[in-house]
């Protein structure tokens, strides 16, 4: 079977009522907005980890895992060779901090703090920004349907804890992979962070804590006060990615939260008692955004009065968490591969070029000068973050991947370059998949792309559009020549990478992928295949082979000169 979307909604036993209200069934266990779901989120993924509910995870969900695991540190190892500068920071920073009991960077045979590790090898997954994407939506669960973004940034918890304790096998680190996306996929379906102007990671730190300490053996109490200070004190704004130029907080603030979170978890093991009840906490941001007593919730209205006593009070959470334990009804199954480097929302346009590259040889051939003009048409929020005009000039790298115009102009730049392209969508893909190169210093500048980006236009497609996302990604494209000639892709709903594709063999692509970044690291396609085993086979790892999943010799790897030309200077060493 494959990973689906069923949801069965009867109950069937009800457990841990000295700790939290949990309702559990076959498949699912749900969290009811009137109990304490910090205490229950902690105690789903003891149990879960733990093995409470047999072996009843569906084939599809572990494929599913071990993909985005592998493709998640791909992006990683190569983000460092390039001496990308947050990674290499936060990496650098780490090795200052050894600890004999802790875990590993990316291609370091050295120890050091769990947070540490975790903390460099979160911002390396991230910073190419081409891992794992999910919408938040899930309109099989009532409630389910808020749409926050995220990304999966955080299996490096699971890695460190199991590099910490030297007693967690590759399955049951697998499993753990996926508690922590189900966590975050769940809330991310449930709460809406960016409506508030807050950073989507919160949901991945929340994961991170209650994961790193059922693997640590925490107590649900000690879980609960966790999540607690990690809601209390470190909750990040969109400040960080606000503006026309993006800076390394942007790329870097999963990883800063998760490092929080896994700082946190060892706080509480240690003894120190956080906020308990946190998700019902009326001054956390949960209820502080979305009232549930004393004022009617809305996105447009938020009743800050302090005088409002019974908004203050005491109430219940804004939602209900359901989360699966068993099936292929998983949050992972519903989260999206990025098959090379670019925003997720600019995907259904690049399958658009492809398909009118594809279907019309001479649009390649006749070169950027017969082309008068690309008219993209997309949904919001694609229309307003990544075909905002003020992207059509982007001075970094970090810009550059979150502007549509630099992204399919890019593409449509290669394929030009190329001549043509091949005869199938599937081998189309991989002949024009953008690599990290195609965003660097000399890319960024090139004269050819930039010509392209003038010719694109952005038209909103309304309602009819909006109302197909998140289920797809709505868009369509349309070349016009010189002569009049028009080009039209048609509507692109599931290109390539989304979990609802059927069309493209995604094994193919993913191997594409990983060779793609894994020559940037590697010399020899020997030591490739050598770092790529283990991560493909980590189900059958035994926990001393966890020890080393992540270590290759650095001194070996391929010299690349930095991305983004010459590295910031620090005013002194740490």
């Amino acid at each position: 079977s494959s990973c689906s979307s069923q949801f069965f909604c009867f109950f069937t036993s009800l457990s841990s009522p000295a700790h939290s209200l949990i309702f559990e069934n076959m498949t699912t266990v749900t969290l009811p907005a009137d109990s304490n779901q910090a205490q229950g989120l902690a105690q789903y993924a003891i149990d879960f980890i733990g093995g409470k509910y047999g072996e009843n995870i569906d084939e599809s969900v572990w494929e599913r895992i071990e993909q985005f695991h592998t493709d998640s540190v791909m992006c990683g190892v190569s983000a460092l060779a390039m001496q990308t500068n947050a990674p290499s920071c936060l990496r650098e920073e780490a090795l200052t901090y050894p600890d004999p009991k802790g875990a590993k960077c990316f291609g370091s045979s050295v120890k050091v703090a769990p947070e540490k590790a975790v903390v460099a090898n979160a911002s390396a997954v991230r910073e190419w920004d081409s891992n794992g994407t999910v919408f938040g939506y899930n309109p099989a669960i009532p409630g389910h349907t808020a749409g926050e973004f995220g990304h999966n940034d955080f299996y490096g918890v699971v890695v460190a804890a199991a590099q910490v304790t030297g007693d967690v096998c590759g399955k049951k680190a697998l499993r753990a992979m996926i508690c922590l996306d189900e966590i975050r996929g769940r809330l991310a379906e449930v709460f809406s962070l960016k409506s508030y102007k807050i950073d989507h990671v919160v949901h991945g730190a929340i994961a991170s804590a209650a994961v790193y300490g059922a693997l640590l053996g925490a107590s649900a109490e000690q879980i609960e006060s966790a999540i607690g200070m990690t809601v209390a004190h470190y909750v990040p704004f969109r400040a960080i990615r606000a503006g026309k130029q993006l800076s390394d907080s942007k790329g870097a603030s999963a990883a800063i939260s998760t490092e929080a979170a896994v700082l946190s978890m060892r706080r509480a093991m240690n003894g120190f008692v956080g906020p308990k009840d946190i998700f019902r906490n009326p001054e956390a941001i949960f209820r502080f955004f979305e009232p549930t007593t004393g004022t009617t919730a809305s996105q447009d209205n938020i009743d800050i009065t302090l005088g409002n006593k019974v908004r203050w009070g005491p109430g219940p959470s804004p939602f209900n968490i359901v989360l699966s334990h068993s099936g292929s009804d998983f949050a992972v199954c519903g989260m999206h591969f990025k098959l090379g480097l670019y925003e997720h929302q600019s995907a259904g346009a690049l399958e658009g070029l492809i398909a009118a590259l594809v279907n019309n040889p001479k649009l390649a051939s006749g070169g950027a000068e017969g082309i008068d003009n690309i008219n993209i048409v997309a949904y919001e929020p694609a229309f307003g973050i990544i075909g905002d005009p003020a992207k059509k000039d982007p001075k970094t790298r970090q810009s550059a991947d979150h502007s549509m115009a630099f992204i399919v102009s890019r593409m449509l730049q290669k394929a030009i370059k190329m001549g043509g392209v091949p005869a199938s969508n599937q081998e189309a893909w991989k002949a024009l998949m953008l690599a990290p190169q195609d965003y660097g210093k000399e890319a960024l500048f090139d004269p050819a792309t930039r010509a392209l980006m003038q010719k694109i236009d952005f038209a909103h497609g309304g309602p009819d559009f909006d109302a197909k996302y998140p289920d797809g990604i709505p868009t369509s494209i349309e070349i016009t020549l010189k002569g009049g000639k028009t080009y039209s892709s048609g509507l692109v709903m599931y290109p390539p990478g989304h979990a609802r594709n059927t069309s493209a063999d995604l094994k193919d692509l993913l191997l594409t992928k990983n060779k793609m970044l894994g020559n940037i690291v590697f010399t020899e396609p020997a030591s490739l295949e050598k770092f790529l085993k283990p991560l493909n086979a980590i189900k059958s790892l035994k926990p001393e082979e966890m020890q080393n999943i992540y270590s290759f010799d650095w001194d070996k790897k391929r010299y690349n000169p930095c991305i983004d030309g010459e590295r910031p200077k620090g005013s002194a060493k740490l």
